[in-house]
């Protein structure tokens, strides 16, 4: 679950900046060819940040992270660059607890 969160942020970020970038190229110096390029990143953008958004959200909620974090790693894949950090950050406390051996409550079903 959280090498697929994992390769999506990754994804998702690069795919932002490649959009930045594009845009800049289309808008501020007219480069030629850059509106079809900044067409096909951003669609292919916005399609696997959908996916992200799943994958971040499942994560998410079997963590039980408090609704703002859960936020701020949702919206990370809107905000150039922060979903490199974002990933980390989640990366590192999720390897923390399962090192550590924090208990996962399990259902019992009868």
């Amino acid at each position: 679950m959280l090498t697929r969160y994992r390769v999506l942020a990754y994804v998702t970020g690069v795919l932002l900046v490649l959009l930045c970038l594009s845009m800049i190229a289309k808008y501020g110096l007219d480069i030629d060819g850059a509106a079809d390029v900044t067409r096909v990143v951003a669609i292919a953008h916005g399609w696997l940040y959908v996916v992200y958004l799943v994958f971040a959200f499942d994560l998410g909620s079997k963590a039980k992270w408090p609704v703002g974090k859960q936020l701020w790693v949702l919206l990370a894949g809107t905000i150039p660059t922060a979903a490199f950090f974002v990933e980390r950050k989640v990366t590192r406390e999720l390897d923390a607890k399962v090192a550590e051996g924090t208990p996962v409550a399990a259902k019992v079903q009868a």
